[in-house]
């Protein structure tokens, strides 16, 4: 190795080393792990220039970085740096010790050290901005809403009313007793039995939803989702979904997922929809008059790509 090179390294560390902010973010950083905003936070600098200062140490092998989901960890660790840096850091950090700056850098490292929690708190303090997409990044975005379903009381029977091709029944079977799917298509309920072959806790009934083949108070709880758009007479079917649930068991719910009121008149000749959705007021009051006493109407979010009309979901007890 030619002199040159062996001064290559030692010379981009002395331009890296020119900067006082860059000597006062190495001692930290010998001291402690911190994240962009910590080191800012500490040095009393905008977050963007000790970003700057943090990517120019970085480079030039002072520093090394780790990555928490999106969230960037840097350190200084003695050991790692090279032989020809390592003497030079060590010098230069021996001039430090007592300088205001740094004295009052440590008290402040020692305040945010305070304010963080131990263990995971620790991490989520550094990193909560980001939190979304970190946990995105590790674990999808689609476990939230299942996850949530282990909230059903897992002794209820629960009826999926106009159950299509099985959608609501797979996410239900696993966290209750039994599922019963009903639909007046025997092909859409072929096409759910062979989608859940596999699942043991789920009866098909083949029946119209103005009289649905279940019998009085026998099921805890029933869903409705994308089905009463389709049917002439909303309340007669909301009323069928009220004579066959029970309220024993914290039971009597129905939760009916549909579509806001919308002008797209073709989907009445291109999909068969009879009704062009439904306001909050006008499901809210079919539903009390159903029989239902506590009801509760909310607007679901959107997702860009998605091209339908906003949906709603209510959610109806028998009190």
């Amino acid at each position: 190795m030619n002199t040159k090179q062996v001064l290559q390294p030692v010379s981009q560390a002395l331009s890296a080393l020119a900067e006082p902010i860059r000597l006062r973010t190495l001692r930290l950083l010998e001291v402690e792990e911190l994240s962009v905003g910590e080191v800012a936070k500490i040095i009393q600098i905008p977050q963007s220039t000790a970003s700057r200062h943090l990517k120019a140490l970085s480079e030039v092998g002072l520093i090394v970085k780790r990555s928490v989901g999106t969230a960037t960890l840097y350190r200084l660790l003695l050991d790692d740096l090279s032989p020809e840096i390592r003497p030079l850091w060590m010098a230069v950090r021996d001039q430090l010790r007592g300088q205001p700056d740094h004295d009052d850098d440590l008290r402040r490292l020692k305040l945010v050290l305070t304010e963080r929690k131990l263990d995971s708190k620790d991490f989520f303090g550094r990193v909560a901005g980001e939190w979304n997409e970190i946990r995105h990044s590790l674990f999808g975005e689609g476990f939230t809403a299942p996850a949530l379903l282990a909230l059903i009381n897992p002794e209820w029977t629960v009826a999926d009313l106009g159950c299509g091709s099985g959608d609501v029944t797979r996410y239900l079977a696993p966290h209750v007793h039994r599922v019963i799917a009903v639909d007046q298509s025997e092909a859409m309920l072929e096409a759910a039995k062979a989608r859940l072959v596999d699942v043991e806790n789920v009866e098909f009934e083949a029946s119209d939803l103005e009289g649905i083949a279940i019998a009085d108070a026998s099921v805890d709880a029933a869903v409705l989702s994308l089905v009463v758009h389709h049917i002439d007479d909303p309340s007669g079917v909301l009323s069928e979904a009220s004579r066959i649930l029970r309220t024993t068991n914290g039971g009597g719910v129905l939760l009916v997922i549909d579509m806001l009121a919308h002008d797209r008149e073709e989907y009445r000749r291109t999909m068969g929809h009879i009704h062009l959705g439904f306001s909050r007021e006008d499901i809210s009051e079919q539903l009390r008059g159903a029989g239902f006493g506590t009801v509760r109407v909310h607007e679901l979010p959107t997702s860009t790509d998605s091209r339908g009309p906003g949906l709603f979901v209510a959610s109806a007890r028998i009190d």
